[in-house]
Formats: C-alpha cells, structure tokens, sequence
C-alpha cells in the first residue's frame, strides 16, 4: 500500500513517535498475520541512494540506510551495514537537508499542511530544508551540555563551600577541651530534634499516601476492566456490521433493468392500441380518417428514424406496412388478436410493478439495518470514550501518588545517609516524640558549627594530619574542576552564539528570495494575486528603567527569541480576512506554492 511506503520512509528518516506511523505502539510496525498468512517476528526496511555525485556526506558511491525491529524489543538502525545509534541516523539526513518531520514527506490528506502549521511549525519546516536543522541539533546538544555543566558547576561549588570551612577547622590545633560534654550534648539534643522531627514528618506522611494509593489501584483496576468489557463489546457491534452496500446497489440496478423494461413494454402496447384504433375505424378511413391514420404512420415513421437502431426501424416499416393494410382491410379480423396482445403486455407490466413494489421493501429493509447499526454503534463508541477518560484521569492520579510516594522515599533515604554521614543510625531516632525545631535552617548552621568545635578539640595527630592533607588535596581539584568547568561554559555559550547567528543569518538570507519565489508561484498557480512570507516575533514589553544595561537585557532577549513565519496573501477576486478563510483547494494550492518556492531556493 502507498501509506506503508511512506511510513516505511518517514521510519527509516528517523521518526520515534509510533502514532505518527499509523500505530499505538512500536511493535504494530510488524505484520501481525491474516487467516492466510502467519504473523512475522520482524518489521525492516531499506532505502538506498545513489552518492556518486557526492551529495551525502559520506565517502561511499552507493548509500544504505536500514532499520529493523523484531518483537522481543530489539532495534537495529544500520549504515552502509554498520550499526549506528538513532541520533546519528537524524543528524546524518539532517546534514543533507532532510527528515522525518517537515516537508520532506508530504502525507495524503496534508497537501495543505505548510498553511495549516503555526508559524513556529513553519519556520521548523524552512530550516530543515535549508538545512540549518544540523545547527538546531548542534545548539540543542551545545543546550544540553551546558545545563549538565551547570549543574556539575554548582555541585563542585557546594562541595568547596562545604570543604572550606572543615579546611579551615583542621588548620587550627586546639589546646584543651574544656566545654566538650557541654557542646556534645547540645549537639546531640539538636540532631535529635532536626532528624527526629523530619525523620517523623516522612514516615507520618507515608502512611497517609498509602490507603489512598490502594484505592487507587483497585478503582484503576475496575475501570480498566470495564474499558477492556467495552473495547469487546465495540469489537462485537463492528463484527455484526450489516452488508448492504453491495446489496443496495444490486436493488438499484435490479430496478432500473425493470424500468427499462416496463419503458419498452409501455411503448409497445401504445402502438397495439393505436393498430386496435385503426383497424376498428377501417371501413371509414377512406371517407373520415384517412388524414389521422396518416399521421399515425408519420409519426411513428419518426420516431423510429429518431431512434436510430436498425433492428426497431426494420420492426417499425412491418409496423406501418401492418397498419396500411389494416387501413385498408375491410373486416376487424385482426382485432381480437391485438387485443390479446395488449393484454399479455398489461400482465408483464402488472408483474413487472409488483417486482418492484418487492424491490422498494428489501431496499427499505436494507436501510434500516444500516441506521440501526449507526445508532447502536454510536452508543456503545461514546460510552467507551466516556470510560476511556475516567480510565486516563483514574491513572493520572495513580501516578501521581506513586510519584509523590516515591519522591517521600527518596527523601527518607537521603535522611539516612545524612544521619549516617553524621555517625549515628536511623533507629535512634524512630521512637523520637519531642517538640519540632522552629528553624531548621538556623538549627542546621548550629549544628554544623559545632560539629567544628568537637572536631577542633582535642589533640592533633597523624589521623587529622592526614584527613587535612586529604582535604587539601580534594579542595584544590575542586577549584581547578570549577576553573574548568567556567571555561567549557564560555567555550559552550560562544558556541551556542555562533550557532544562533549562523542560523538567523542563514535563515534571513535565505527568507527574502523563497518570499519572491512563492510570489511568483502563488501568482502562477491562482493566476493573479500576490504573497509574502514575513518573519515576526513576539517582543516582551519595552523596560521603564532607562538604564543601559536594562536595556541590553531585553536587546539580548528579543533576538534570542523564536520567530515564526507568518503568510501575507491576496488573490484575484476574492478579498481576504485571514488564511482560515481560504478553501480546501486554495489551501492546498498555497501550501504547493510554497513547497515550490523552497524547493526553488534549497533544491
């Protein structure tokens, strides 16, 4: 089928997105079998190009491009037979203009589809043909990679913010430790409180989350078996889909036969009855009705010269042969014979209308069971969609007291590995039922200073020496990390800059003549008329302060910002209030003008 070679193409592009390939899920990619044919165990397609021009970027005169699925998850992507990671297969076609979105594949039912995107859409679909798509990519990755660096900046940050002052505690050499059972125990009554009272707040709000969560499970469960109950029940109701197109269409032409018949048959038995006429007036034709039965035989003459078939204009000439020596006979012998005729006429018409008086009611009948069909379907769909959506909002909020479940786990484990860090254990504090600190924060810093205290006190030997220089060492590789960590930021945001410039500079070079080029074909295709793209965004609002470095902000802001293209048009006779106002076939001519136009500029 044509649908199944441009999603074999779309795939092979590097589309992710199953729904996009007509298809719930991965897996429907592989044939799943007929009564006729077993089902496969792998979905793979190919593709492969002639390079010897050297329009791929690739040192190969013939380029292959595979991708295969099999039913146990396992996924190949393959060029030229090497096996490479998706990315690569998206920023290898990127490179050569090309991709799975955009205009690269134009899908039956979406000729339209340039006018119909936003102009954010729009622009996508420009820069992959223009080929800045591999600098989207690149500053997408250069993004990537300065958040993650970012990130490891301010950890290393912390880390040093919080060697420094143990650094400075071990310089110090303390005499005497006079006040140490005095510190040690308020030290103590403070740990207590701040992770006796946290410890507590965890575990109380666990057990508040987890009848809920059971309830939500069984409540999802239940309604995932009604949904599964209506899913078969509109399985069934399809099954029982009646047959009629095939059997209305039978009837029609079953009837028009009939009619053309009965047509025929009315024809005949008017000229019987006017022969019956004729030959009952023929003793007067001479004298009275000589000049009407010549009119008789003219008009059928006539009429069957107008019909133009040789086999009834020979039945018509022994007809009027018929009918002159019927005029001219002096009895009505052949009255009684025609009247028999006539008469056998009328009973193949009368059987002929009760034929289709039959036709009439299995055609009805036939009707019937359609709509029947329609309205019970119809009911059983929109009771499944209205399940459907309870079934969705009853996961949602599963899923959402799973996450906020684990989220309490996470930080019940971070507590323990706190109250580890500070050499004690999780039990001691289990059975804790004191009054809660009112600032954590400032217990915190407490704590934390006098942690320095005890460790300050006391005599200094090898072991401190050692932690110190330990210490020492991982605060200067610290530093030197945060050092370079700045620098790979400066490095990252100048390319990100050089990125941007190259793909506005590019872009806007570029939007000028694919503009002129779907004037041209707008033009062209409406014969008249005149078109523009136009490349706008949205400002944020003018700043009050007047200061320069205000002001650089937002200069800065507004052209880092998206641009979207928007679409500009007038055509011949018909004046326009908006794009939606355009038909389906203005709309679909707009958007091949615009495909040309690109096409013209990027080819």
């Amino acid at each position: 089928g044509k649908s199944n070679i441009t999603d074999a193409l779309r795939w092979l592009l590097g589309e992710r997105e199953a729904r996009n390939l007509r298809g719930s899920k991965v897996e429907d990619l592989i044939f799943a079998g007929t009564k006729d044919r077993a089902r496969m165990g792998l979905a793979q397609a190919s593709m492969y190009f002639d390079n010897s021009s050297g329009f791929f970027p690739v040192d190969y005169k013939e380029v292959s491009i595979s991708r295969r699925l099999s039913r146990d998850g396992e996924s190949e992507i393959l060029l030229n037979k090497s096996e490479i990671r998706l990315k690569d297969i998206i920023d290898f076609f990127a490179k050569s203009r090309m991709g799975a979105r955009g205009l690269s594949i134009v899908s039956q039912g979406e000729s339209d589809i340039f006018i119909n995107s936003t102009p954010l859409e729009r622009r996508e679909m420009i820069e992959e043909i223009l080929g800045l798509k591999e600098y989207q990519i690149k500053k997408a990755e250069a993004l990537r990679r300065l958040k993650n660096t970012g990130f490891n900046l301010e950890k290393a940050k912390a880390l040093i913010d919080e060697l420094a002052p143990h650094l400075r505690m071990l310089k110090k050499q303390v005499s005497r430790y006079e006040g140490r059972e005095e510190i040690a125990g308020e030290l103590s009554e403070l740990e207590n409180r701040y992770y006796g009272s946290r410890l507590k707040k965890i575990k109380n709000a666990l057990l508040k989350l987890q009848p809920a969560l059971r309830d939500a499970e069984k409540e999802l469960s239940n309604e995932e078996a009604i949904t599964k109950k209506l899913e078969a029940e509109i399985a069934n109701v399809r099954s029982s889909e009646p047959e009629t197109d095939e059997k209305i269409k039978l009837i029609q032409n079953k009837r028009k036969a009939l009619l053309d018949s009965k047509f025929n048959l009315q024809k005949d038995l008017s000229r019987l009855e006017a022969r019956l006429e004729l030959t009952q007036n023929a003793p007067d034709v001479k004298e009275i009705n000589l000049m009407a039965a010549l009119q008789d035989v003219r008009n059928l003459a006539y009429s069957s010269v107008e019909d133009g078939d040789i086999k009834k204009l020979k039945s018509a000439l022994s007809q009027i042969v018929s009918l002159i020596d019927t005029l001219f006979s002096k009895g009505n012998d052949g009255s009684l014979e025609l009247k028999k005729s006539m008469e056998r006429l009328e009973a193949d018409i009368e059987k002929i209308d009760k034929e289709l008086r039959t036709l009439d009611i299995s055609e009805a009948d036939s009707n019937k069971n359609v709509r029947q069909f329609n309205e019970k379907f119809k009911e059983v769909f929109i009771t499944f969609e209205a399940e459907r959506s309870k079934l969705l909002k009853l996961r949602e909020e599963r899923n959402n007291l799973v996450f906020e479940s684990e989220k309490l786990d996470i930080k019940l484990k971070d507590l323990s590995v706190q109250i580890l860090e500070i050499g004690r254990k999780a039990s001691e504090f289990e059975t804790w039922s004191g009054i809660p600190l009112e600032d954590e924060e400032v217990a915190t810093r407490k704590m934390f200073r006098l942690r320095g205290e005890l460790s300050a006190i006391g005599e200094i030997d090898q072991n401190i020496v050692k932690d110190y220089q330990e210490t020492e060492e991982r605060h200067t590789f610290l530093v030197n990390q945060v050092e370079d960590l700045e620098k790979a930021i400066a490095d990252l945001n100048s390319l990100i800059k050089d990125l941007d410039y190259k793909i506005r500079h590019e872009f806007n070079s570029a939007i000028s003549r694919i503009s002129k080029e779907f004037d041209k074909y707008i033009n062209t295709l409406f014969g008249g008329g005149k078109a523009k793209l136009t490349v706008q965004r949205e400002l944020d609002e003018p700043v009050e302060d007047k200061n320069e470095e205000a002001q650089e902000e937002q200069t800065e802001n507004s052209e880092e910002a998206e641009s979207g293209v928007y679409i500009d048009i007038s055509l011949p006779r018909k004046r326009l209030k908006g794009l939606e106002v355009l038909s389906g076939g203005e709309k679909a001519l707009v958007s091949i003008a615009a495909l040309f136009a690109l096409i013209s500029v990027s080819p």
